[in-house]
């Protein structure tokens, strides 16, 4: 049983939903990270979503491009997003990480050893959001093979074929993208994302995120009725960019704080 695997069961088992913040590897600098990713842990994330820095990203709003931006002023890439990984591997073992980017760091890495180093490193999941299910299989196995959870995404247009094939190749959970658009677009509608994560369930026994229209506490507690997990991306990446160095740190456990009540309420 992986990492990812084994929180959502013991989540499971008290009742609980996992809460999953999402922070850019190397925003708002490189130095940051590593105790970002500390901090989010102590404040109450399940697991930790950290993004790749990438150039040219399609599903990411206004807000995590710019974080993006910030992280590649400094010269991140992937190689130092692993590194960063083995660095907070060597004082939690315990928190799944797991990798959100595209396809072309990988690409120009080469995809077996990426996954070589990945493991190294303590990662357990990846997303690649352009990585379609019809093109992966072979990524998704050598995954597999080193332990690593292929994590996928779903939307409000994905026709039922389409979500049975992506299932077939899910491991450790889903990730429902409650809004069409990219992140931090719109306001989600609630009952419509109670609708489609039903849909989906009846297709699979893995755990269902839901995010990209996670704005506050609020909105959080009504997602943590319907899903086993709430994700928060842009609303966390913003309490970065309004921070400074200073109070980086208690702004981010603040908001964590705020989330994390909030879905244990119900």
């Amino acid at each position: 049983m992986s990492r990812i695997q084994s929180v959502f069961a013991e989540l499971k088992a008290q009742g609980k939903k996992a809460l999953i913040p999402y922070i850019t590897a190397g925003d708002p600098n490189p130095e940051q990270t590593v105790p970002l990713l500390h901090a989010l842990v102590a404040s109450g994330a399940d697991v930790i979503e950290l993004g790749v820095p990438f150039s040219d990203p399609m599903a990411d709003g206004p807000v995590i491009q710019r974080a993006s931006e910030r992280a590649l002023v400094h010269k991140m890439g992937l190689r130092k997003v692993l590194a960063m990984v083995r660095d907070f591997r060597e004082t939690n073992q315990t928190t799944p990480i797991v990798l959100m980017g595209y396809a072309n760091p990988i690409e120009a890495m080469g995809a077996a050893q990426f996954v070589e180093l990945a493991k190294d490193a303590g990662v357990d999941g990846v997303l690649t959001v352009d990585y379609p299910p019809e093109e992966c299989e072979d990524f998704n196995q050598q995954l597999a093979q080193a332990g690593i959870d292929s994590i996928f995404l779903l939307s409000p247009t994905t026709e039922p074929a389409r979500t049975e094939l992506i299932v077939k190749q899910a491991t450790g959970f889903l990730y429902y993208v409650s809004l069409k658009g990219v992140t931090g677009a719109g306001n989600l509608d609630i009952v419509e994302v109670k609708k489609r994560v039903t849909e989906i369930r009846n297709s699979t026994s893995l755990p269902i995120g839901v995010g990209f229209g996670v704005k506050d506490a609020a909105t959080a507690r009504e997602v943590s009725v319907i899903a086993d997990a709430v994700v928060v991306g842009s609303r966390m990446v913003l309490a970065i960019e309004q921070s400074d160095a200073d109070n980086l740190i208690p702004n981010v456990q603040a908001l964590m704080k705020e989330l994390r009540t909030a879905i244990d309420s119900v």
